[in-house]
């Protein structure tokens, strides 16, 4: 019989992933290797009893002596002898063809990796096979097991003080401005992130230094602290002729990632700019609300403590967000019941705090619902072990990107110059402003006010006049 022909005399089962073996003789010896790649990656049922002839296609076998084969099996698993950990299976029974058919569903690991006999017989599904995992991707699990509770720790040498009180004192701005009502803006911003856990009298968490702390710091307590965006003048990588036109240069901390990150990624899509009469840009854009959320959940969620390094790719037909760290449960079961279950619970609260997050799930909901809203299409996810991606399709006529190659070596990106436009406009209204306060109402990072007033200035669009202290910027007709 064929595979749906199967199904449909099994039709009870909720199908996440499946193996099919044989049995005729007992347990197969493979039975295990298959036990640990479901119990390390998204679970599913084991068959014993059905052939699998050729591509989609079944012999039903059976199973003889069903009940002490079952027996056998449940033991095993439960005596957590040959496995490092109790694994508790469902069992089902079936006739089809009036032959009997064993069918264990086990479920998914609350502590990785699962393995049997040793450390070295731990497998993980890749497709519909069980291979053996890597060194890496066993790293990649233990740290599963610390899944929430990592970044949470103190790091006993460090104190408030070493935080960057610039960061701290920016942050707490933002709360302000962004949720006034919120009661964390009545305390000092030592109490306020006592309150929250991210600095105690046990030392300073790693997520305070990720948030608030220097890039010198992550590196010495975490090491290699960077996230990457690339901008790549082709629909793929392996395309890409140079192989990217820009990449962000290394931010201190995750504060001046976002700004930064956001700044990029919104040059690239099509954003109507409507000012205020106070200068600042507003309209509820869906497209700008998808890729907000794609990123802040790829900080809030990303595992800093990988090798690998979370990753923005922005190519000329979709937009890419790679993260280290799987996710914590299947994506159907992340998407249909909205689970909270942050890998960086501090994180969380931080970007919650201002309203950058939602306060409940993975914001799946909130990137899909807008993103269609955008162009009619929906984000797709994808994951494995070790990594994460949430993947936006522009198309190309959705892109701002051109390119234009002056020589072999040289390539140089035109983006959009709505930027310059909307900061012309705004330095008309508001000629004094602080850089602080142009990047606040433009919705951009210090970096990027002060790379559009070069090129303002360069091109004669705009001088400076008077001291630093109390001149302004005037626009030359």
């Amino acid at each position: 019989m064929d595979r749906n022909e199967l199904l449909a005399k099994l039709e009870d089962i909720e199908w996440e992933d499946l193996e099919f073996k044989s049995a005729e003789n007992g347990l197969p010896k493979s039975i295990w290797e298959t036990v640990s790649a479901f119990a390390n990656s998204a679970g599913g049922w084991i068959f014993l009893g059905v052939s699998e002839t050729k591509k989609n296609q079944f012999d039903v076998t059976g199973v003889k002596q069903a009940s002490k084969i079952e027996q056998d099996f449940l033991n095993t698993l439960n005596a957590a002898e040959k496995f490092n950990c109790v694994i508790r299976p469902r069992a089902k029974k079936y006739k089809v063809q009036n032959k009997t058919l064993l069918g264990f569903y086990i479920p998914i690991a609350k502590n990785k990796p699962v393995y049997f006999n040793s450390l070295k017989n731990t497998y993980v599904r890749s497709g519909s096979g069980d291979r053996k995992a890597s060194s890496e991707e066993i790293d990649a699990l233990y740290r599963e097991q610390a899944y929430g509770t990592k970044s949470s720790e103190f790091i006993e040498e460090l104190s408030f003080e070493d935080l960057s009180s610039q960061t701290i004192d920016e942050y707490m701005g933002f709360m302000n401005r962004a949720n006034p009502s919120i009661r964390y803006n009545q305390m000092s911003a030592r109490d306020f992130l006592t309150k929250i856990r991210a600095i105690s009298d046990k030392g300073v968490s790693y997520s305070a230094l990720l948030f608030f702390g220097t890039k010198e710091l992550a590196d010495q307590y975490i090491g290699d602290f960077r996230i990457d965006l690339l901008e790549i003048p082709a629909d793929s990588y392996s395309n890409a002729s140079p192989r990217y036109t820009f990449r962000l240069v290394e931010q201190e901390n995750l504060w001046q990632y976002y700004f930064a990150m956001m700044h990029r990624i919104a040059s690239h899509i099509e954003l109507p700019f409507n000012m205020d009469n106070q200068g600042f840009n507003v309209g509820n854009h869906p497209q700008l609300i998808a890729l907000r959320e794609a990123l802040v959940n790829m900080l809030m969620h990303a595992d800093y403590f990988s090798p690998m390094k979370s990753r923005v790719r922005i190519f000329t037909n979709n937009i890419e967000f790679f993260n280290p760290g799987a996710f914590p449960k299947p994506i159907e079961t992340l998407i249909s019941e909205d689970v909270s279950l942050p890998r960086n619970p501090v994180l969380a609260t931080l970007f919650r705090c201002i309203k950058l997050a939602e306060n409940a799930g993975f914001g799946f909901d909130k990137m899909q619902d807008n993103w269609f809203a955008y162009n009619k299409t929906k984000p797709e996810f994808r994951g494995d072990i070790d990594f994460s991606v949430v993947d936006f399709q522009t198309g190309a006529n959705k892109t701002t990107i051109k390119t234009n190659i002056k020589t072999s070596t040289k390539t140089s990106i035109k983006t959009s110059t709505k930027n310059e436009r909307d900061l012309l406009e705004l330095i008309k209204l508001n000629p004094d402003l602080t850089l602080e306060l142009y990047a606040e109402k433009l919705g951009l990072s210090k970096g990027g006010v002060r790379y559009h007033l070069d090129k303002l200035k360069e091109t004669g669009k705009i001088r400076y006049v008077g001291s630093k202290r109390s001149g302004y910027w005037e626009i030359i007709e």
